[in-house]
């Protein structure tokens, strides 16, 4: 095996829209079946839920934020590299010129920032807020609305709003990254 980078790092894989989760499917059972399972590790689909209202009725839907791309925490060594490109439904490596070259890792900050919104983020998420502080929301359906944080789950870095829907208070679950303190 030639090419070995030390460390795991995070790649993009584009794929046919709509197919991402086949695709990951896919590679999970190549995982075994072609002994790449010490150089892949996660295969993520960037998928949120997201509250829609319609008619004053509220369903939880979930949408893929990057339609056609799925990421992979991998060892780039050629046989992996090899292995993912030649995945049905995978039409190849984003950052990757083509002709044989490795594709370019996606940055740490990029690849955290989207986990963390995702809620699959292992590293901690420092707030300046506390149950009982009415804050900001930052980003998502309820993008800046304010409400008091109900409570906080430091484990899944997700806090309970009280915000003000249809003239009632309701509690929403919200991702630490996306709150700020309100001033």
């Amino acid at each position: 095996m030639s090419d070995v980078s030390e460390k795991k790092q995070w790649y993009v894989v584009n794929t046919y829209a709509g197919h991402e989760n086949r695709v990951k499917e896919n590679l999970e059972k190549r995982l075994s079946t072609m002994g790449i399972s010490d150089n892949l590790f996660r295969i993520v689909v960037a998928e949120e839920t997201q509250i829609e209202v319609k008619n004053e009725k509220t369903k939880e839907v979930v949408r893929n934020i990057f339609p056609g791309y799925l990421f992979v925490e991998m060892i780039m060594t050629d046989e992996a590299w090899y292995v993912v490109r030649n995945t049905p439904g995978v039409t190849g490596f984003i950052g990757s010129s083509g002709g044989g070259a490795k594709p370019i890792p996606v940055k740490d900050p990029e690849i955290e920032a989207i986990l963390r919104r995702i809620g699959q983020s292992d590293k901690a998420v420092e707030v300046s807020f506390k149950v009982g502080d009415i804050v900001k929301i930052l980003s998502g359906p309820f993008s800046g609305m304010e409400g008091t944080v109900e409570s906080m789950n430091d484990q899944t870095q997700i806090a309970t709003v009280l915000i003000i829907l249809f003239g009632r208070e309701t509690p929403t679950d919200i991702n630490y990254v996306d709150l700020e303190v309100a001033l």
